[in-house]
Protein backbone atom coordinates (compact mmCIF):
# COMPACT_ATOMS: atom_id res chain seq x y z
CA UNK A 1 0.00 0.00 0.00
CA UNK A 2 1.28 3.46 -0.85
CA UNK A 3 0.57 5.06 2.51
CA UNK A 4 0.14 4.10 6.09
CA UNK A 5 -3.38 3.00 7.04
CA UNK A 6 -5.28 5.71 8.87
CA UNK A 7 -4.80 3.84 12.14
CA UNK A 8 -1.22 5.11 12.17
CA UNK A 9 -2.39 8.72 12.04
CA UNK A 10 -4.42 8.59 15.24
CA UNK A 11 -3.81 6.70 18.47
CA UNK A 12 -5.84 3.60 19.09
CA UNK A 13 -8.40 3.80 21.86
CA UNK A 14 -7.14 2.72 25.24
CA UNK A 15 -9.22 -0.41 25.81
CA UNK A 16 -9.01 -1.59 29.42
CA UNK A 17 -8.91 -5.30 30.08
CA UNK A 18 -12.02 -6.69 31.68
CA UNK A 19 -10.34 -9.96 32.57
CA UNK A 20 -9.43 -10.54 36.19
CA UNK A 21 -5.75 -10.97 36.90
CA UNK A 22 -5.08 -14.59 37.80
CA UNK A 23 -1.60 -15.86 38.60
CA UNK A 24 -0.19 -18.93 36.92
CA UNK A 25 0.69 -20.31 40.35
CA UNK A 26 -2.98 -20.14 41.39
CA UNK A 27 -4.12 -22.17 38.38
CA UNK A 28 -1.37 -24.77 38.76
CA UNK A 29 -2.10 -25.02 42.49
CA UNK A 30 -5.80 -25.73 41.91
CA UNK A 31 -5.03 -28.33 39.25
CA UNK A 32 -2.43 -30.01 41.47
CA UNK A 33 -4.78 -30.08 44.47
CA UNK A 34 -7.46 -31.78 42.39
CA UNK A 35 -4.93 -34.36 41.22
CA UNK A 36 -3.98 -35.16 44.82
CA UNK A 37 -7.66 -35.42 45.77
CA UNK A 38 -8.31 -37.86 42.92
CA UNK A 39 -5.49 -40.15 44.08
CA UNK A 40 -6.67 -39.84 47.71
CA UNK A 41 -10.18 -40.95 46.73
CA UNK A 42 -8.71 -43.98 44.97
CA UNK A 43 -6.80 -44.88 48.14
CA UNK A 44 -9.95 -44.37 50.23
CA UNK A 45 -11.83 -46.78 47.97
CA UNK A 46 -9.35 -49.56 48.69
CA UNK A 47 -6.92 -49.07 45.83
CA UNK A 48 -3.88 -50.04 47.91
CA UNK A 49 -5.57 -53.27 49.07
CA UNK A 50 -5.06 -54.75 45.59
CA UNK A 51 -1.27 -54.68 45.77
CA UNK A 52 -0.90 -58.14 47.36
CA UNK A 53 -1.04 -60.06 44.08
CA UNK A 54 0.46 -59.67 40.61
CA UNK A 55 -2.94 -59.36 38.96
CA UNK A 56 -3.99 -56.87 41.65
CA UNK A 57 -0.93 -54.69 40.99
CA UNK A 58 -1.70 -54.63 37.26
CA UNK A 59 -5.34 -53.72 37.91
CA UNK A 60 -4.31 -51.00 40.41
CA UNK A 61 -1.91 -49.47 37.90
CA UNK A 62 -4.70 -49.56 35.30
CA UNK A 63 -7.10 -47.81 37.66
CA UNK A 64 -4.67 -45.03 38.53
CA UNK A 65 -3.75 -44.58 34.87
CA UNK A 66 -7.45 -44.23 34.00
CA UNK A 67 -8.12 -41.68 36.74
CA UNK A 68 -5.11 -39.49 36.03
CA UNK A 69 -5.42 -39.87 32.25
CA UNK A 70 -9.08 -38.87 32.36
CA UNK A 71 -8.28 -35.89 34.58
CA UNK A 72 -5.57 -34.77 32.15
CA UNK A 73 -8.01 -35.11 29.24
CA UNK A 74 -10.35 -32.72 31.06
CA UNK A 75 -7.46 -30.30 31.57
CA UNK A 76 -6.82 -30.65 27.85
CA UNK A 77 -10.46 -29.74 27.25
CA UNK A 78 -9.94 -26.54 29.24
CA UNK A 79 -6.80 -25.77 27.23
CA UNK A 80 -8.84 -26.24 24.04
CA UNK A 81 -11.57 -23.90 25.29
CA UNK A 82 -9.72 -20.77 24.11
CA UNK A 83 -10.48 -19.00 27.36
CA UNK A 84 -8.92 -15.51 26.99
CA UNK A 85 -7.83 -15.47 30.63
CA UNK A 86 -5.64 -18.52 29.99
CA UNK A 87 -3.81 -16.59 27.28
CA UNK A 88 -3.30 -13.70 29.67
CA UNK A 89 -2.02 -15.93 32.48
CA UNK A 90 0.24 -18.30 30.54
CA UNK A 91 0.69 -16.87 27.05
CA UNK A 92 0.25 -18.88 23.89
CA UNK A 93 3.82 -20.16 23.99
CA UNK A 94 3.37 -21.97 27.30
CA UNK A 95 -0.20 -22.99 26.49
CA UNK A 96 1.00 -24.64 23.28
CA UNK A 97 3.69 -26.54 25.18
CA UNK A 98 1.19 -27.55 27.87
CA UNK A 99 -1.39 -28.58 25.28
CA UNK A 100 1.13 -30.88 23.59
CA UNK A 101 2.50 -32.59 26.69
CA UNK A 102 -0.78 -32.88 28.59
CA UNK A 103 -2.36 -34.35 25.46
CA UNK A 104 0.33 -36.97 24.92
CA UNK A 105 0.42 -37.83 28.65
CA UNK A 106 -3.35 -38.36 28.80
CA UNK A 107 -3.30 -40.63 25.73
CA UNK A 108 -0.43 -42.75 27.05
CA UNK A 109 -2.13 -43.08 30.45
CA UNK A 110 -5.42 -44.15 28.90
CA UNK A 111 -3.57 -46.66 26.70
CA UNK A 112 -1.81 -47.86 29.85
CA UNK A 113 -5.20 -48.24 31.56
CA UNK A 114 -6.45 -50.48 28.77
CA UNK A 115 -3.28 -52.60 28.73
CA UNK A 116 -2.76 -53.04 32.48
CA UNK A 117 -6.44 -53.62 33.24
CA UNK A 118 -6.73 -56.25 30.54
CA UNK A 119 -3.53 -57.98 31.67
CA UNK A 120 -4.69 -57.92 35.31
CA UNK A 121 -8.07 -59.42 34.53
CA UNK A 122 -6.45 -62.00 32.26
CA UNK A 123 -4.15 -63.11 35.08
CA UNK A 124 -7.05 -63.26 37.52
CA UNK A 125 -9.28 -65.25 35.14
CA UNK A 126 -6.54 -67.50 33.77
CA UNK A 127 -7.22 -66.39 30.20
CA UNK A 128 -5.00 -65.11 27.41
CA UNK A 129 -4.72 -61.34 27.12
CA UNK A 130 -6.45 -61.31 23.71
CA UNK A 131 -9.22 -63.56 24.98
CA UNK A 132 -9.77 -61.33 28.02
CA UNK A 133 -9.82 -58.24 25.82
CA UNK A 134 -12.51 -59.79 23.63
CA UNK A 135 -14.54 -60.74 26.71
CA UNK A 136 -14.33 -57.21 28.10
CA UNK A 137 -15.33 -55.60 24.80
CA UNK A 138 -18.26 -57.92 24.10
CA UNK A 139 -19.72 -58.45 27.58
CA UNK A 140 -18.94 -55.43 29.78
CA UNK A 141 -21.15 -52.36 29.69
CA UNK A 142 -19.71 -49.39 27.80
CA UNK A 143 -16.32 -51.06 27.17
CA UNK A 144 -16.91 -51.08 23.41
CA UNK A 145 -17.71 -47.38 23.63
CA UNK A 146 -14.51 -46.83 25.64
CA UNK A 147 -12.53 -48.76 22.99
CA UNK A 148 -13.83 -46.42 20.29
CA UNK A 149 -12.89 -43.49 22.53
CA UNK A 150 -9.36 -44.85 22.90
CA UNK A 151 -9.03 -45.25 19.13
CA UNK A 152 -10.05 -41.62 18.62
CA UNK A 153 -7.55 -40.43 21.24
CA UNK A 154 -4.77 -42.37 19.50
CA UNK A 155 -5.73 -40.91 16.10
CA UNK A 156 -5.56 -37.37 17.51
CA UNK A 157 -2.19 -38.09 19.13
CA UNK A 158 -0.71 -39.60 15.97
CA UNK A 159 -1.83 -36.59 13.92
CA UNK A 160 0.00 -34.33 16.39
CA UNK A 161 3.38 -36.02 15.96
CA UNK A 162 5.66 -33.60 14.13
CA UNK A 163 6.23 -35.88 11.13
CA UNK A 164 2.49 -36.40 10.63
CA UNK A 165 1.77 -32.73 11.31
CA UNK A 166 4.09 -31.67 8.47
CA UNK A 167 2.26 -33.95 6.02
CA UNK A 168 -1.24 -32.82 6.96
CA UNK A 169 -2.87 -29.59 5.86
CA UNK A 170 -4.07 -27.35 8.65
CA UNK A 171 -7.67 -28.15 7.66
CA UNK A 172 -7.15 -31.94 7.93
CA UNK A 173 -5.25 -31.65 11.20
CA UNK A 174 -7.94 -29.40 12.69
CA UNK A 175 -10.72 -31.78 11.60
CA UNK A 176 -9.03 -34.76 13.22
CA UNK A 177 -8.58 -32.83 16.46
CA UNK A 178 -12.30 -32.23 16.72
CA UNK A 179 -12.67 -35.95 17.46
CA UNK A 180 -11.00 -35.35 20.83
CA UNK A 181 -14.32 -33.94 22.08
CA UNK A 182 -16.16 -37.09 20.98
CA UNK A 183 -13.49 -39.27 22.57
CA UNK A 184 -13.90 -37.56 25.95
CA UNK A 185 -17.69 -37.78 25.76
CA UNK A 186 -17.62 -41.51 24.90
CA UNK A 187 -15.25 -42.22 27.78
CA UNK A 188 -17.54 -40.45 30.25
CA UNK A 189 -20.28 -43.13 30.23
CA UNK A 190 -17.71 -45.91 30.63
CA UNK A 191 -16.11 -44.10 33.54
CA UNK A 192 -19.36 -43.59 35.46
CA UNK A 193 -20.75 -47.06 34.72
CA UNK A 194 -17.80 -49.29 35.66
CA UNK A 195 -15.20 -47.00 37.27
CA UNK A 196 -14.11 -48.23 40.69
CA UNK A 197 -14.36 -44.76 42.19
CA UNK A 198 -17.97 -44.28 41.08
CA UNK A 199 -19.95 -47.47 41.53
CA UNK A 200 -20.48 -47.23 45.29
CA UNK A 201 -19.59 -43.64 46.12
CA UNK A 202 -22.14 -40.95 45.20
CA UNK A 203 -19.81 -38.17 46.41
CA UNK A 204 -17.12 -39.30 43.97
CA UNK A 205 -19.69 -39.44 41.18
CA UNK A 206 -20.84 -35.90 41.95
CA UNK A 207 -17.23 -34.70 42.13
CA UNK A 208 -16.32 -36.16 38.73
CA UNK A 209 -19.54 -34.97 37.13
CA UNK A 210 -18.69 -31.49 38.44
CA UNK A 211 -15.24 -31.72 36.79
CA UNK A 212 -16.87 -32.61 33.48
CA UNK A 213 -19.42 -29.81 33.85
CA UNK A 214 -16.68 -27.24 34.54
CA UNK A 215 -14.52 -28.42 31.63
CA UNK A 216 -17.35 -28.61 29.10
CA UNK A 217 -18.87 -25.44 30.54
CA UNK A 218 -15.68 -23.47 29.85
CA UNK A 219 -15.60 -24.96 26.37
CA UNK A 220 -19.22 -24.02 25.61
CA UNK A 221 -18.83 -20.57 27.16
CA UNK A 222 -15.69 -19.60 25.27
CA UNK A 223 -16.17 -21.49 22.00
CA UNK A 224 -19.93 -20.96 21.51
CA UNK A 225 -21.71 -18.56 23.89
CA UNK A 226 -19.19 -15.71 24.00
CA UNK A 227 -18.52 -15.72 20.22
CA UNK A 228 -22.28 -15.59 19.57
CA UNK A 229 -22.64 -12.53 21.78
CA UNK A 230 -19.55 -10.82 20.33
CA UNK A 231 -20.59 -11.44 16.73
CA UNK A 232 -24.19 -10.36 17.27
CA UNK A 233 -22.82 -7.13 18.74
CA UNK A 234 -20.17 -6.33 16.13
CA UNK A 235 -21.43 -8.10 12.94
CA UNK A 236 -18.04 -8.40 11.26
CA UNK A 237 -17.83 -8.18 7.45
CA UNK A 238 -15.03 -8.12 4.89
CA UNK A 239 -14.57 -4.53 3.70
CA UNK A 240 -11.45 -4.95 1.55
CA UNK A 241 -8.87 -7.50 0.36
CA UNK A 242 -5.40 -6.23 -0.57
CA UNK A 243 -2.36 -8.08 -1.92
CA UNK A 244 0.67 -7.05 0.15
CA UNK A 245 3.29 -9.34 -1.47
CA UNK A 246 3.27 -12.50 -3.58
CA UNK A 247 1.14 -15.00 -1.68
CA UNK A 248 0.39 -12.51 1.13
CA UNK A 249 -2.91 -10.68 1.47
CA UNK A 250 -4.56 -8.40 3.98
CA UNK A 251 -8.23 -8.79 4.80
CA UNK A 252 -9.94 -5.74 6.31
CA UNK A 253 -12.90 -6.34 8.60
CA UNK A 254 -15.36 -3.67 9.66
CA UNK A 255 -18.33 -3.91 11.98
CA UNK A 256 -20.49 -2.14 14.52
CA UNK A 257 -18.93 -0.61 17.61
CA UNK A 258 -15.41 -1.87 17.00
CA UNK A 259 -14.15 0.66 19.54
CA UNK A 260 -15.68 -1.70 22.14
CA UNK A 261 -13.91 -4.80 20.78
CA UNK A 262 -11.08 -5.19 23.36
CA UNK A 263 -8.20 -6.12 21.07
CA UNK A 264 -4.66 -4.79 21.39
CA UNK A 265 -1.75 -4.60 18.98
CA UNK A 266 0.15 -7.91 19.05
CA UNK A 267 -2.95 -10.04 19.61
CA UNK A 268 -4.74 -12.37 17.22
CA UNK A 269 -8.26 -13.57 16.53
CA UNK A 270 -9.69 -16.88 15.34
CA UNK A 271 -11.86 -16.33 12.28
CA UNK A 272 -14.40 -18.26 10.22
CA UNK A 273 -15.35 -16.63 6.94
CA UNK A 274 -18.89 -17.62 5.93
CA UNK A 275 -17.95 -19.14 2.60
CA UNK A 276 -17.24 -22.76 1.63
CA UNK A 277 -15.54 -24.46 4.58
CA UNK A 278 -16.95 -21.92 7.05
CA UNK A 279 -16.82 -24.45 9.89
CA UNK A 280 -13.00 -24.40 9.90
CA UNK A 281 -11.47 -21.68 12.08
CA UNK A 282 -8.00 -20.18 11.65
CA UNK A 283 -5.90 -17.89 13.86
CA UNK A 284 -4.87 -14.59 12.27
CA UNK A 285 -2.80 -11.81 13.84
CA UNK A 286 -3.86 -8.23 13.35
CA UNK A 287 -1.27 -6.26 11.40
CA UNK A 288 -2.32 -2.68 12.20
CA UNK A 289 -2.97 -0.90 15.45
CA UNK A 290 -6.68 -1.16 16.35
CA UNK A 291 -8.52 2.06 15.61
CA UNK A 292 -12.17 1.33 16.38
CA UNK A 293 -13.12 1.41 12.67
CA UNK A 294 -11.61 -1.73 11.14
CA UNK A 295 -9.29 -4.64 11.81
CA UNK A 296 -6.60 -5.73 9.37
CA UNK A 297 -5.61 -9.40 9.20
CA UNK A 298 -2.59 -10.28 7.08
CA UNK A 299 -2.28 -13.86 5.87
CA UNK A 300 0.26 -15.90 3.94
CA UNK A 301 -1.18 -18.64 1.72
CA UNK A 302 0.01 -21.79 3.50
CA UNK A 303 -3.07 -24.03 3.29
CA UNK A 304 -6.24 -24.53 1.28
CA UNK A 305 -8.34 -22.07 3.28
CA UNK A 306 -5.74 -19.29 3.43
CA UNK A 307 -5.30 -19.57 -0.34
CA UNK A 308 -9.06 -19.12 -0.85
CA UNK A 309 -8.98 -15.82 1.03
CA UNK A 310 -7.68 -14.10 -2.10
CA UNK A 311 -11.14 -14.66 -3.59
CA UNK A 312 -13.13 -13.31 -0.65
CA UNK A 313 -15.97 -11.05 -1.71
CA UNK A 314 -16.52 -7.66 -0.14
CA UNK A 315 -19.37 -7.95 2.35
CA UNK A 316 -18.64 -11.58 3.31
CA UNK A 317 -19.68 -12.21 6.91
CA UNK A 318 -17.01 -13.34 9.38
CA UNK A 319 -17.31 -15.03 12.75
CA UNK A 320 -14.57 -13.77 15.04
CA UNK A 321 -13.42 -15.35 18.31
CA UNK A 322 -11.03 -13.65 20.68
CA UNK A 323 -8.98 -11.61 21.07
CA UNK A 324 -6.18 -13.90 22.24
CA UNK A 325 -2.52 -13.58 23.07
CA UNK A 326 -0.42 -11.65 25.57
CA UNK A 327 2.42 -10.44 23.33
CA UNK A 328 1.25 -6.87 23.86
CA UNK A 329 2.61 -3.53 24.98
CA UNK A 330 1.47 -4.36 28.51
CA UNK A 331 4.54 -6.60 28.86
CA UNK A 332 6.97 -3.78 28.09
CA UNK A 333 9.37 -2.96 30.93
CA UNK A 334 11.74 -0.57 29.13
CA UNK A 335 11.51 2.54 26.95
CA UNK A 336 13.80 0.80 24.44
CA UNK A 337 12.56 -2.14 22.40
CA UNK A 338 14.03 -4.56 19.88
CA UNK A 339 11.69 -6.42 17.55
CA UNK A 340 12.89 -9.35 15.44
CA UNK A 341 10.59 -10.58 12.66
CA UNK A 342 11.07 -13.54 10.37
CA UNK A 343 9.03 -13.64 7.16
CA UNK A 344 5.28 -13.35 7.74
CA UNK A 345 6.06 -13.08 11.48
CA UNK A 346 6.24 -9.33 10.87
CA UNK A 347 2.42 -9.25 11.02
CA UNK A 348 1.83 -8.79 14.80
CA UNK A 349 5.07 -6.84 15.17
CA UNK A 350 3.88 -4.36 12.52
CA UNK A 351 0.88 -3.54 14.74
CA UNK A 352 3.02 -3.40 17.89
CA UNK A 353 5.54 -1.16 16.16
CA UNK A 354 2.79 1.31 15.38
CA UNK A 355 1.62 1.39 18.99
CA UNK A 356 4.92 1.29 20.85
CA UNK A 357 6.85 3.69 18.62
CA UNK A 358 4.72 6.50 20.08
CA UNK A 359 6.16 5.86 23.55
CA UNK A 360 9.50 4.08 23.14
CA UNK A 361 12.61 3.85 20.99
CA UNK A 362 12.09 0.86 18.71
CA UNK A 363 14.46 -1.04 16.44
CA UNK A 364 13.12 -3.68 14.04
CA UNK A 365 15.26 -6.42 12.48
CA UNK A 366 13.27 -7.90 9.61
CA UNK A 367 14.69 -11.15 8.21
CA UNK A 368 13.61 -12.64 4.85
CA UNK A 369 15.31 -14.74 2.20
CA UNK A 370 14.27 -12.56 -0.73
CA UNK A 371 13.37 -8.90 -1.11
CA UNK A 372 10.04 -9.88 -2.65
CA UNK A 373 9.08 -11.45 0.70
CA UNK A 374 9.26 -8.14 2.57
CA UNK A 375 5.73 -7.26 3.65
CA UNK A 376 4.70 -3.69 4.60
CA UNK A 377 8.03 -2.21 3.50
CA UNK A 378 6.48 1.12 2.52
CA UNK A 379 4.56 1.32 5.78
CA UNK A 380 7.65 0.43 7.80
CA UNK A 381 9.70 3.05 5.97
CA UNK A 382 7.03 5.65 6.71
CA UNK A 383 6.98 4.69 10.38
CA UNK A 384 10.76 5.01 10.39
CA UNK A 385 10.47 8.47 8.91
CA UNK A 386 7.59 9.75 11.05
CA UNK A 387 8.22 8.01 14.38
CA UNK A 388 12.02 7.64 14.41
CA UNK A 389 11.84 3.84 14.23
CA UNK A 390 15.08 2.11 13.15
CA UNK A 391 14.46 -0.65 10.62
CA UNK A 392 17.12 -3.07 9.33
CA UNK A 393 16.09 -5.31 6.41
CA UNK A 394 18.19 -8.49 6.57
CA UNK A 395 17.54 -9.97 3.15
CA UNK A 396 19.21 -13.00 1.61
CA UNK A 397 20.31 -16.46 2.55
CA UNK A 398 22.66 -16.73 5.50
CA UNK A 399 25.90 -14.93 4.82
CA UNK A 400 24.72 -13.43 1.53
CA UNK A 401 23.32 -10.02 0.59
CA UNK A 402 22.77 -8.84 4.16
CA UNK A 403 25.84 -6.62 4.48
CA UNK A 404 27.31 -8.51 7.41
CA UNK A 405 30.36 -10.09 5.76
CA UNK A 406 29.27 -13.68 5.97
CA UNK A 407 28.07 -13.61 9.59
CA UNK A 408 24.74 -15.04 10.69
CA UNK A 409 22.46 -11.98 10.31
CA UNK A 410 20.73 -12.86 13.58
CA UNK A 411 23.79 -14.16 15.42
CA UNK A 412 25.36 -12.50 18.49
CA UNK A 413 27.94 -10.44 16.58
CA UNK A 414 25.40 -9.19 14.08
CA UNK A 415 22.75 -8.20 16.63
CA UNK A 416 25.37 -6.55 18.85
CA UNK A 417 26.64 -4.55 15.85
CA UNK A 418 23.15 -3.43 14.82
CA UNK A 419 21.77 -2.86 18.33
CA UNK A 420 24.65 -2.08 20.72
CA UNK A 421 22.34 -1.52 23.71
CA UNK A 422 20.36 -4.74 23.16
CA UNK A 423 20.97 -5.86 26.77
CA UNK A 424 18.83 -3.02 28.11
CA UNK A 425 15.88 -3.58 25.78
CA UNK A 426 12.67 -5.57 25.77
CA UNK A 427 12.74 -8.04 22.89
CA UNK A 428 9.66 -9.06 20.88
CA UNK A 429 10.03 -12.06 18.55
CA UNK A 430 7.77 -13.49 15.87
CA UNK A 431 8.63 -15.87 13.06
CA UNK A 432 9.49 -19.55 12.53
CA UNK A 433 9.91 -21.37 15.82
CA UNK A 434 13.52 -22.35 15.10
CA UNK A 435 14.38 -18.71 14.44
CA UNK A 436 12.70 -17.54 17.66
CA UNK A 437 14.51 -20.16 19.72
CA UNK A 438 17.86 -19.18 18.22
CA UNK A 439 17.31 -15.43 18.65
CA UNK A 440 16.06 -15.91 22.22
CA UNK A 441 19.28 -17.75 23.09
CA UNK A 442 21.34 -15.10 21.33
CA UNK A 443 19.84 -12.09 23.11
CA UNK A 444 20.13 -13.86 26.44
CA UNK A 445 23.84 -14.26 25.73
CA UNK A 446 23.88 -10.51 25.09
CA UNK A 447 22.39 -9.75 28.50
CA UNK A 448 18.62 -9.72 27.99
CA UNK A 449 16.83 -11.44 30.93
CA UNK A 450 14.36 -14.16 29.97
CA UNK A 451 11.49 -12.12 31.45
CA UNK A 452 12.06 -9.38 28.86
CA UNK A 453 11.84 -11.73 25.86
CA UNK A 454 8.29 -11.80 24.51
CA UNK A 455 7.14 -14.31 21.87
CA UNK A 456 4.29 -16.59 21.00
CA UNK A 457 4.11 -19.82 19.02
CA UNK A 458 1.38 -20.44 16.49
CA UNK A 459 1.73 -24.23 16.10
CA UNK A 460 -0.13 -26.72 18.29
Amino acid sequence: MAALPRSAQAPAPNIPSTLRRVRAEDVIGVLGANGVLIVAMWVRHGGLDQLGTVDGVAIAIGQLAALIGTYLSLIQLVLMSRAPWLDRVFGRDRLTLGHRWVGFASVWLIVGHAVFTTVGFALADGQSVLGEAWTLITTWDFVLMATVSLGLFVAVAVSSVRLARRRLSYESWYGIHLYAYLAIALGFAHQLAVGTDFVDDPIARIYWIALYVVAFGLLLLNRIATPIVVNLRHRFRVSNVVEEAPGVISVYLNGHGLDRFPIRAGQYVVVRFLTNGWWRAHPYSISAQPNGRWLRLTVKALGDDSTRLTHLRIGTRAIVEGPYGNMTGERRTSDRILMVAGGIGVTPLRALLEELSAMARVTLLYRTRDAVDLVFRRELDQLASRRGVTVHYLVGRRGRDVGLRGRDPLGPQSIQALVPDVGSRDVYLCGPNAMMEAVARTVQQLGVPGGRIHRERFDT
